[in-house]
């Protein structure tokens, strides 16, 4: 009787190295390829450019492959319990880096019948990582990454986005990551704030700067990007504007706008109650909402209302009625906002928003209250938080420091510490692609 021979492999880009796997595993038995889901690969590195659907077909028709099944997260140990493999064939690249603990796991699991654990030599000059990071660098088209959040979202249940109001600070929410454990962390997305383009332009958040103006923000971040884009649409304007803006982002390749449900002219909601800020009524805002849902052409993009009920002191019932009558116009999400540093009206909106019969995404932005962990709103049911200032924020300092450094000691000798090196700058862009 052949033996059982078990394969691990995400294969979202395949190439020699993979077939060489399969090759040798063969050899030993019939392969049954354990593809990794989209919600394992994303567990711990970027969602894969091809669907699980799409892999699996592809891993199907590889010649040697006897089955393909699924592997529903980096641990082997599910599947391994399941089948039973005489042998789990795998790159002995995996000695090192984020699957250190998943080789252990293996090894130990493969023990309690006998099985063996058989390592690849690392095919030299071929790494799925620098093919992907090839990929990326030039680029992606608006079709691919309107449906990048909806993929994130059903992948991950989870999603981390950071703003953005230039370029520059595109790219470090495109490439900056850091490893933790198992897992390379990063920003799944990019939140195009209004506050902190209207302020990175010099002008007030009070929706001054036009669709025109912030398209051109948003150009310059999808330029130097690939990963989703969330759009601040403030209000959304007149409803039968918002439309419009609907076509035009959706055009661009945006993959949600988050609107809040305020009328009049637009004051930010960290003002709360000591400005004058008038809620648009439920009709009127599950008007706009609709009238957005049926001007988009795809069903990727989505449109995400923001409940402005807490900042304003009329309640958790308010707030809780607005999401309802939201979500049966067809909102495809609902950020909850607050101003105040205690979480506890986020909570239990949140717990309640739990036990709504339809379920959609749900949003925080956590720039008042800082302190509650990741985890935290996770096991609370939010689906998206926004770190929605960040960036711009922790800039100013900085800049405004080494400005005030150089008027009072006469040169830039002072604030050099607060600089990166000139030929770090002049090779930022050449360096850093997306």
């Amino acid at each position: 009787m052949a033996k059982k021979v078990y394969v691990g492999m995400s294969a979202d880009l395949v190439h020699p190295g993979h077939l060489n796997i399969i090759n040798e595993a063969k050899k030993l038995g019939k392969v049954v390829v354990g593809l990794l889901t989209d919600e394992a690969i994303a567990s711990y590195k970027r969602l894969p450019f091809l669907t699980y659907e799409q892999r699996k077909v592809i891993v199907e028709n590889i010649k040697g492959v006897e089955k393909v099944v699924a592997q529903n997260t980096l641990d082997y140990s599910e599947n391994l319990e399941r089948l039973k493999p005489d042998f789990v064939v795998h790159g002995d690249d995996w000695k090192v880096g984020v699957q250190v603990e998943t080789r252990a796991k293996v090894i130990n699991v493969l023990k309690k019948w006998g099985g063996r654990l058989v390592e690849i030599p690392y095919t030299a000059g071929i790494s799925s990582t620098a093919l992907q990071e090839k990929i990326r660098s030039i680029g992606t088209t608006p079709q691919i990454r309107i449906k990048q959040l909806k993929r994130i979202l059903e992948a991950k249940k989870f999603v981390r986005a950071i703003e953005a109001h230039n370029g520059l600070t595109g790219m470090i929410a495109e490439n900056t990551r850091v490893s933790c454990g198992e897992k390379n962390n990063e920003f799944d997305a990019i939140w195009l704030s209004s506050l902190t383009d209207s302020t990175a332009k010099g002008k007030p958040d009070i929706e001054c700067v036009d669709l025109t103006s912030r398209a051109i923000s948003l150009n310059e971040i999808l330029e130097v990007t690939t990963k989703p884009i969330i759009f601040d649409g403030d209000t959304g304007g007149i409803a039968d504007h918002f439309a419009f803006e609907v076509k035009t982002l959706e055009r661009l390749g945006v993959s949600a706008v988050i609107i809040e449900d305020k009328v009049g002219l637009k004051k930010n909601s960290l003002f709360g109650t000591n400005v004058k800020q008038t809620q648009d009524t439920i009709e009127n805002f599950c008007r706009k909402i609709s009238l957005g849902k049926k001007a988009q052409v795809t069903d990727d993009f989505m449109i995400i209302a923001r409940i402005e009920s807490l900042i304003l002191k009329k309640g958790l019932k308010d707030a809780l009625e607005r999401a309802r009558a939201y979500i049966e116009a067809g909102a495809d999400g609902i950020m909850i906002h607050i101003k105040e540093r205690d979480p506890e009206e986020i909570f239990s909106f949140c717990d309640s928003f739990l036990n709504f019969n339809k379920k959609i995404p749900l949003v925080v932005a956590p720039t008042t209250f800082s302190q509650v962990s990741e985890e935290d709103l996770k096991k609370r049911g939010v689906n998206v938080v926004i770190y929605a200032n960040h960036l711009l924020r922790s800039a100013y300092p900085a800049m405004k420091k080494a400005a005030e450094l150089i008027l009072m000691r006469g040169r830039a000798l002072e604030c050099e510490e607060l600089c990166m090196p000139i030929n770090e700058l002049i090779n930022l862009v050449k360096a850093e692609k997306p």
